[in-house]
This record gives structure tokens, sequence and C-alpha cells, in this order.
């Protein structure tokens, strides 16, 4: 039988769709947490006590020191002159648009308004001063991560940018990433990976100083390890591996729903797609476009149990039920690829960045658009935003009030002050009562 016969993924109905199958779908990247969780654990604890050795023991180099993590200005040199022309001029492309777009997020660095006679209160908006920016690059380079987690920092006023990324074999970081975090703006790279590098910026080694949040997406190792960190420095956001939902009609074309949905499941093992139509027609074709390019994909091996762990396509009655089961899913990247999308962006409550029409691809977004690709995954988009200038910006609240101000607030102030048991609260009030 050929495998335009006997697609490789088989087209579900929603309505028809267990409990235990439906929960499977929702899980995905999150499914077996609680293990790697326990690891990680175990991995910071041995990186706080003993850094230097628990580092030797994982890269197997004796000797080791943290100073030998610091990429040199030598190998950034190097690292631009091994790069293709084409890939620089796209690096520097996308680092534009993605600038721009973030430049366009800022705010006034301070505002305030008078909201009674005398009370003067505002806010002032304030940088950052060090952050550590997690690049991934253990099975494929991602420079693209590099431009997006380091341009938004450095465009918020971040003091000073601390990157790190895995090494390879040899001890040696990919050169299209060392590039991209050069032209990003990063101030100092490090070859260190998953979480002994999270934990390394987190708790502050010799020479690598201690940063205040952690950004960057990575595999479910790094975001463990980004989890397990927060509350001692802050993080952006659970972004694991890489998912993509497409709500789709039948004025979509097969064939391009085929590479979007496989573009999502390359990325990793744990990555997850989700196709949901109305048009029986389009699932089944897409099913089969799936199975006729998968045999030439580069990565079929990741794309093979991605496809087993997190991938379905399904279909519906009715685009209300399929926004029901999106919300509740909450992906990563939404692709609406419907005749009129924009009618229905009001129905997406959850997702971290729609994609809305048959030519706004997730993977554009993904790179060049400008928009950020670090976005929530596992459901967090139920409850977190996507990387933005805004991530690198604290918020200061501040207020003045005048004789009179204080005066008009004092009995409601010490009432309440008083209600709770807080004397002292109420006296700091009333003794500055005018006589």
């Amino acid at each position: 039988m050929s495998t335009l016969e006997k697609p490789i993924i088989e087209v579900e109905s929603l309505a028809a769709m267990t409990p235990d199958r439906r929960a499977k779908i929702m899980a995905r990247s999150t499914a077996g947490s609680g293990a790697v969780a326990q690891t990680v654990a175990e991995i910071l604890a041995r990186l706080r006590q003993a850094p230097e050795a628990e580092l030797r023991r994982e890269y197997g180099r004796p000797g080791l020191e943290i100073k030998d993590f610091l990429v040199t200005p030598a190998e950034i040199e190097a690292a631009y002159r091994a790069l293709p022309r084409e890939v620089l001029e796209a690096l520097t492309t996308a680092a534009g648009n993605i600038r721009r777009f973030h430049q366009a997020q800022l705010e006034r660095s301070m505002w305030f308004e008078e909201f009674a006679p005398g009370l003067i209160a505002g806010r002032l908006t304030r940088p950052l001063e060090r952050v550590g920016v997690y690049i991934p690059g253990g099975r494929a380079a991602y420079p693209s991560s590099a431009l997006m987690n380091i341009i938004p920092a450095r465009v918020a006023g971040v003091s000073e940018i601390i990157a790190a990324t895995p090494p390879g074999p040899d001890f040696e970081a990919r050169p299209e990433i060392l590039a991209a975090a050069h032209l990003a703006g990063a101030d100092r790279v490090y070859k260190m990976g998953g979480a002994w590098a999270v934990g390394a910026m987190a708790y502050g080694l010799a020479g690598l100083p201690r940063v205040d949040k952690i950004v960057g997406p990575g595999s479910a190792w790094v975001t463990a390890a980004k989890l397990a960190v927060f509350g001692e420095v802050d993080i952006d956001l659970p972004a694991g591996p890489s998912e993509g939902f497409i709500i789709a009609d039948d004025s979509a074309p097969a064939e391009w729903l085929a590479w979007d949905f496989l573009s999502q499941l390359e990325h990793d093992p744990l990555a997850a797609a989700v196709l949901a139509t109305t048009s029986e027609k389009l699932a089944a074709e897409t099913a089969r476009r799936v199975a006729e390019v998968f045999p030439g994909l580069e990565r079929r091996e990741i794309a093979a149990e991605s496809l087993r762990n997190g991938a379905a396509i399904v279909t519906a009655e009715s685009l209300e039920e399929i926004f029901d089961f999106c919300n509740e899913y909450a992906p990563e990247h939404l692709q609406l690829v419907l005749r009129d999308p924009f009618t229905h962006l009001a129905r997406v409550r959850h997702a971290g960045s729609v994609f809305l029409g048959p030519y706004a691809p997730i993977a554009g977004g993904d790179y060049a658009v400008g928009t950020n690709h670090v976005l929530p995954t596992g459901g967090a988009a139920r409850m977190f935003s996507g990387l933005s200038a805004d991530s690198f910006l604290k918020k200061i609240t501040f207020q003045h009030l005048t004789p009179e101000a204080l005066e008009a607030l004092i009995p409601t102030v010490t009432t309440l002050a008083e209600a709770e048991g807080l004397p002292a609260h109420a006296r700091a009030m009333a003794i500055r009562r005018r006589r």
C-alpha cells in the first residue's frame, strides 16, 4: 500500500474524541514534566554546591573553569567570517524588523495625574539592570532566538545582557548563534547549555554574575530549570517545545497547511501541531500531503516522534466548536487560515501569537515579521503573554499628597487600619492632622 493510500496521521472527529485522547492532546509537552523537574532539581543542587565540579562532570573536561566558558572576541570574529553573506544579511534584516516592532511597544517613562485635589500619583518605568538570555542550540541552531530575546532587552534599556548557548562536542558554540548574539547586542556569551546554564545565570558563579531575570525558550529541561529558579530571579514565561494550532476552512490550500503542520513538528520530539477544520475533504487531503512529503524531511526522526506525541488533525461541525477547543488548548501559535480571519479574531481568548490568513505562516513570525517568537507553551497562554519590551521593564509607583489631600484621607485610612488591628498605621495618619 502506498504512502498516499495510508496516511501517517489519521483524521479524527472532535465530537467522537474520547476524554483520554482529548487529554493527551491538551497535555502535549507537559507530559512527563514531573520526572524532568526532579532531575533538574538534582542538577541545580549539585551546581550550587560545587559549580566547577558539576560543569566538569557534565562536559567531561577535567580542569575546566568558569572563565573557559566565556566566548572570546576572536571566537566572535571567526563566527562572522564563517557565516555566508546571505545569512548575515538575513539576520540583519530580521534584526531591523524586530527592533522596530519592539521600539513601538515603549510607553512613557513617567506619568502622573491629580486623582483628587492635592493627591498626585503616577508611575516610573525603569529597565532591569542585568538579564540572562538562553539561546537554544542543541538539535539545531537558533540564531533567531538570539535576536528575539536580546533585541527587546536592548530596546528596553537593560544595562547588561549575558547570553548562554550550548556548545557542540568540540566545545565550540554555533557560529550563527554567536554572530546573531553579537549583532543583537549581547555583552557576553557563555558556552553553556540546559539546566546548567540556567542555574549558572541564576546563582552567579566566579566571573559569571547573577542576573535579575532569565529569558529564552528551550527544551522541557530548560523550562523546568527556569521554573525551579523562579523567585531567586525572575523568568519570562514557560516557553518549552514549539506548538502550533491551525484553524482552517475549505479555502485553505492543503499543501500549505501540510508544511505549516510539519514546520512545528520538526522543532523537537515534544513539539505539537493541531489542525482543526470544518472540511472533512481538507482534513483528508492535508493528511495525505503530510504523508507524501514526510519521507523527504531532513529532520524526519524528530518529526516522527512529535507526530506520535503531540499531533492531531481533527474535524468539527462548526467553527464555534473548534474555537472552544482551541481556547481550551491555549496554543503558543495560532493560525487562522480562513476566508476573513479578522472577523474571527475576537473569538480568540488564549494564544501566544495569532497569524491571520494564508499568507501569514507561523514561520514568518519565527524569523522576520518583527513580532516575538518567545511565547507561552503547554497551555500557559491562558495566563502569560509573549516576550516583549515590557518583559524587561519595572513599573515603580509614586505619590505626593498636600496637607489638604491627607486630611481628606485620614478618616478612611484610620478606620481601615483600626479594623485590621494596626493602630500604628492609624496613628501615622492621625498625627499629621491639622490643628
